[in-house]
């Protein structure tokens, strides 16, 4: 569970990230939380966009998802979301919370 200051940090972080994934019209598939998986354990955080035509709305899309990938939702801008989830790698830079 992240602190209010752990979550302005990444929050703080995430605004300078660009989006790496869209999400639109259909269901989530097992591809795409593969891919968001595979993203989250490369990255620890990472930003979604939601497009206009997706069936969900972004702060439900983002409670999914935080449930589907065992992942902290840092918080949702827009049509925005940001997921943070800490990468048992050891060749990738970790973010110091």
């Amino acid at each position: 569970m992240l602190t209010s200051k752990q979550r302005a940090t990444l929050k703080g972080i995430a605004s300078t990230l660009p989006s790496i994934f869209q999400i639109g019209k259909g269901e989530l598939s097992d591809n795409l939380v593969r891919s968001l998986d595979d993203a989250l354990e490369a990255r620890e955080l990472i930003k979604i966009s939601v497009l206009r035509n997706c069936d969900y709305e972004p702060a439900d899309l983002m409670r999914v998802l935080e449930l589907k990938l065992r992942a902290e939702a840092v918080c949702t801008i827009g049509s925005k979301i940001v997921l943070y989830r800490y990468s048992h790698k050891k060749d990738i830079r970790h973010i110091e919370l």
